[in-house]
């Protein structure tokens, strides 16, 4: 038996600890541990809650628009403001703009060097290369020598010993399965995803103002219409911001899909592993008539129990019994006590470390061990992100999302059943892309012919003088980030804010077991999970990386200093 500590997990944001128990060569438990400490609830007391946004938004560099999206809607429930059509056009088209990038970033630059041997595409012949590419897809660029030109800087990188962005790869382990030729494919792919990621987010740019923090406002969002108007949206810029999405639509269609389609196909034992919890969680998002009617989302809210997915049980995260967050295990303390479990609208967050300090021989999982809390759902552990919301649509009866996975499904020759594993994880987060990214042009549509309707109004002000506030009021914001469900909690009380609770995708999934020993997501995945090889864990980076973690807005802070017991080199 050899417990294995991977610190840091790399390839996310933020800093995350893996403890794995592995005996005979399999995963018989693991621990999931954020080293850093988070203090965004303290930072926020007291300020104007019209600045929540701009403080959480930073919470990250990857989710910035889906926190101050959730922060706006946070104070515009606590004060009853409705925001015009123009508006939540706007939003649901930037919301879009963050998760289609964010999916192919964490495909190619996150998750694809967990099954794609780098070095191996050495060894590909580029006409084979060009002639699999043609025949999954019609991406212009395909030739031979196109490959070849790739082939050669690839060979040129590891002949001077400076591998780049490709060094520290586990390169030759056993378990990578893909033919050279494929390795080559997804590498050529893998360089021109970062450079086209970079222009879909200038959509942020022209309707919030910059990336990656893109303004937001309380009530509406900070621009103008104006078709004539050089400094407002205008005609060029609603041009320009379709060409971006026609763009997308290609890269998706053409590239991110067949690949994802042709890697899993030599992966389909992945199928067997990784699964994890059986429930799952969407709070939903995109509203087609106003953010009130939830029967209207395109994603819808819901959770499915022990995946039957003939039942979706409804969610409402006012109700203090049914989100709860737990510290049993958490470098925080409770004044009602440990082991209690708190609402957002009553939590507290006060620093109580304990155990060894940094930097940790081994975590003291008897005791607190994460400076993530632990967050329930009627008393039941959650999974979130891309394959939550897709089984909660799913057995929703949404047409369009079952469509498009009994096609894949039917194309790969695989059951449902393999939806809950690692391979399922990852193909879900494709198929999503692959619908959000033709909802995006809708949403455009919608809003030229609402402009063209003589509807120009992107604000509502009726409320922004604080003097017509409540003395107190408290309200939620829900939205659904890249990686899952979020949502901030804000009790304001003298036109400040009294208490506000960030409750993170990553807060759900990599949380520390709760009070009755229930693992969060990270930590059940990683169960039954083979390792052949205890040095080169890449078993655990595919299951991780499947749920693309991303520990910032979960915690902040973290030193970096220290021997392990073992320590793991990974990309």
């Amino acid at each position: 038996m050899a417990r294995l500590v991977v610190d840091p997990i790399t390839r996310i944001e933020g800093h995350l600890r893996i403890e794995a128990v592995v005996e005979n060569g399999v995963i018989k438990d693991a621990y999931s541990s954020g080293t850093m400490v988070r203090g965004f609830e303290l930072i926020l007391k007291g300020r104007d809650p019209r600045d929540a946004w701009a403080f959480t938004e930073r919470a990250c560099g990857v989710c910035t628009t889906v926190h101050a999206l959730a922060s706006v809607r946070t104070v515009e429930d606590a004060l009853n403001i409705k925001v015009p059509k123009n508006a939540e056009l706007i939003r649901n088209l930037m919301f879009c703009t963050q998760l289609v990038q964010d999916h192919v970033v964490h495909f190619y630059h996150l998750h694809a060097l967990d099954w794609v041997d780098v070095v191996s595409a050495l060894k590909a012949n580029p006409n084979d290369t060009s002639r699999i590419a043609k025949s999954i897809s019609n991406w212009p660029k395909s030739s031979p020598k196109y490959f070849r030109d790739v082939q050669n800087r690839l060979k040129a990188f590891v002949e001077s010993g400076q591998l780049g962005i490709f060094a520290n790869g586990y390169w030759g382990h056993p378990a990578y399965q893909l033919p050279p030729e494929v390795n080559l494919l997804a590498v050529t792919h893998y360089l021109e995803m970062l450079e086209w990621q970079k222009e879909l987010v200038k959509i942020h740019a022209i309707f919030g103002g910059k990336n990656p923090h893109p303004n937001y406002l309380v009530g509406g969002v900070p621009l103008s219409i104006n078709l004539n108007e050089v400094n407002a949206l205008n005609s060029e810029r609603l041009n320009f911001v379709k060409k971006l999405i026609d763009d997308a639509i290609q890269i998706v269609e053409q590239v991110y899909i067949p690949d994802l389609i042709a890697v899993a196909g030599f992966y389909k034992d992945w199928a067997k592993w990784g699964g994890g919890l059986r429930n799952y969680l969407s709070y939903g998002d995109l509203p087609t008539r106003g953010y009130s009617q939830v029967d209207s989302f395109k994603f819808p809210r819901g959770v499915v129990l022990d995946r039957n997915l003939n039942e979706v049980h409804e969610v409402n995260v006012r109700d203090a019994e049914e989100i709860k967050e737990y510290i049993s295990h958490s470098w925080y303390s409770y004044s009602g006590g440990d082991d209690v479990g708190l609402h957002p609208w009553e939590g507290e967050t006060e620093f109580n470390f304990t155990g060894p300090k940094p930097p940790f021989k081994q975590l003291n999982v008897d005791g607190k061990y994460s400076w993530l809390k632990t967050p329930r759902w009627k008393g039941k552990a959650m999974e979130v992100g891309p394959l939550s919301r897709m089984l909660v649509a799913y057995a929703s009866g949404n047409k369009e999302v079952q469509e498009v996975v009994n096609d894949t499904l039917k194309q790969l020759d695989v059951p449902v059943g393999v939806l809950f594993s690692t391979l399922g994880r990852t193909a879900a987060r494709g198929l999503e892309t692959k619908l959000v990214v033709h909802w995006m042009k809708g949403f455009y549509n919608d809003l030229i012919a609402n402009i063209k309707n003589g509807d120009t109004k992107t604000f509502n002000d009726e409320k922004w003088d604080p003097d017509t506030w409540p003395k107190e009021a408290q309200g939620v914001g829900m939205t659904e980030a890249p990686r899952g469900a979020l949502a901030h909690w804000i009790r304001i009380k003298d036109k400040k804010i009294e208490n506000y609770q960030l409750v993170v995708p990553s807060t759900w999934n990599a949380s520390p077991r709760d009070a009755n020993n229930q693992r969060s997501a990270y930590e059940a995945a990683l169960i039954g999970t083979p390792v052949a090889n205890v040095d080169q864990p890449v078993e655990i980076l595919r299951t991780i990386h499947s749920f693309d973690p991303c520990i910032a807005c979960a915690v902040h802070l973290y030193d970096p200093q220290g021997k392990y017991v073992r320590r793991v080199q990974v990309l």
